[in-house]
């Protein structure tokens, strides 16, 4: 595979020809969201209840097994035949090194990556290798892994030696390998101070390309990639990269087009948006990745088609404007995913009580819904209102703020208890063959989407 550059406001190849990447996020496998694989709150939460209640074998074996059979030869050669060329690998901190050896880094999470770097290349896709959740995490939600809403990593030097240590351990692994398109070193920070972030990207754009001069750098702005205004001149071979998720995509009862939370949303909405979102790219003249973006769907055929339409849409304008893109995200139990667990497999049917809880409680962000909590939520901002109108905190305000706390934390955590109970009983042998619910064979694919995806990349 040729080695991909920067070479103006776009990406080439070696001869020089444009490149377009085309791709989807691997979310869920070596960084766990709940959304994604059903359980509540945190990886790290998730992970120490069914080491409890499974034991140390059941809990290795499930999660090798999960490893392994959720992103296999069949994945790869499936997003290869949409017509996709690249796949953006998030990864938690944690499969490379522990609390408590910090700075003593593991060779198993770098196995695993040889291993998806591999499967893409013998399928001929780039990969996209992304630090999606950091030591002492950087910013307030659960896909960096946190169980707070305090994003630590921008207060503490000693979170930032360990990032800094570990990408140069990455780049001089991949330094050689052109099927690696570049590193993606720090997904969504947000640092409330804003005097943070632009000297640790420094810092860390120079420990980089001292080992490795060659890959591109994607790097995320500030405020969950939103926020350019830390940057100056561009880096060299160097990608700015905006998140462009749409309202009517994701916000419960939307329509597209038409009205979402009192806003209308058409085509040229969403163009101004991304317009808007990637400003600094057009002005330094360098290229766009829309490193996340993507509708989630919830089963009502009517909605589930507007979403659809808002994807092409979305697709069509990144064509017109030569931006590349990942699609997020491509495997899941049902929410967002190209291919997912089928509900009637032993996995999905297993937790299938807290899943339940789960929509009740609107304990998911991403997906969850305050509807049938708003008697608890309604009081609270009420006074908030009242008590502290001027209150608005970092990095979406007063509201969301409640939300993350009330939803996202208080009640999701001990949702944690009803999860492990859901494996209760179950053998080594069992918590393997349930890992194994998430293979390709075992899963359904979302045909609309994976038709909207090869009917675009086909040019039809």
């Amino acid at each position: 595979m040729e080695w991909i550059s920067v070479s103006g406001d776009r990406l080439a190849g070696e001869s020089g020809e444009t490149v377009v990447l085309t791709g989807v996020g691997l979310g869920g496998w070596m960084n766990m969201e709940n959304f994604i694989t059903g359980y509540p709150a945190t990886e790290s939460l998730q992970r120490a209840a069914l080491r409890g209640v499974l034991g140390e074998e059941g809990y290795e074996r499930f999660f090798r097994r999960f490893l392994t059979d959720f992103f296999d030869a069949g994945d790869a050669r499936h997003l290869a035949s949409l017509g996709l060329n690249s796949v953006r690998v998030p990864f938690n901190y944690r499969h490379f090194e522990d609390d408590d050896r910090p700075f003593v880094l593991k060779e198993e999470g770098f196995s695993w990556l040889d291993r998806v770097i591999g499967l893409c290349a013998d399928a001929g896709l780039y990969t996209i290798l992304d630090l999606h959740a950091l030591p002492g995490r950087q910013n307030q939600h659960w896909h960096s892994d946190n169980p707070t809403h305090w994003a630590e990593f921008w207060n503490q030097r000693h979170f930032q030696d360990r990032v800094v240590h570990l990408w140069e351990a990455i780049a001089d692994r991949y330094k050689d390998r052109p099927e690696v398109a570049g590193y993606n070193p720090v997904n969504e920070p947000a640092d409330s101070s804003g005097a943070v972030i632009g000297p640790f990207y420094e810092r860390l754009e120079r420990a980089i390309r001292a080992v490795d001069d060659r890959h591109v750098l994607f790097l995320d702005g500030n405020r969950y990639s939103t926020d350019f205004s830390i940057f100056g001149d561009p880096f060299p071979n160097t990608v700015y990269t905006a998140h462009d998720y749409a309202l009517p995509g994701i916000a419960a009862g939307s329509s597209y087009p038409g009205v979402t939370r009192g806003e209308h949303f058409d085509r040229s909405v969403v163009e101004q948006t991304f317009l808007r979102r990637t400003e600094f790219m057009r002005r330094t003249g360098t290229p766009v990745w829309i490193g996340e973006f993507g509708p989630v769907y919830d089963g009502d055929p009517e909605r589930d088609r507007s979403r659809l339409r808002l994807l092409r849409d979305q697709l069509e304008i990144y064509r017109e404007h030569g931006a590349s893109w990942s699609l997020w995200t491509y495997k899941d139990i049902g929410l967002q995913g190209l291919v997912y667990a089928r509900p009637d497999s032993a996995y999905v049917r297993r937790i299938a009580p807290v899943l339940e809880k789960k929509k009740r409680l609107g304990a998911d962000s991403w997906g969850g819904s305050d509807e049938q909590v708003r008697h608890i939520l309604e009081p609270i901002e009420e006074l908030f209102d009242k008590e502290f109108p001027h209150f608005d905190p970092f990095p979406w305000g007063r509201k969301p703020w409640i939300q993350t706390l009330v939803r996202n934390i208080m009640f999701a955590e001990p949702l944690v208890g009803d999860f492990a109970r859901c494996f209760e009983g179950v053998t080594p042998d069992e918590a393997e063959e349930l890992a194994g619910c998430f293979a390709f064979a075992a899963c359904e694919r979302r045909g609309p989407l994976n038709d909207v995806l090869r009917e675009h990349l086909s040019g039809d």
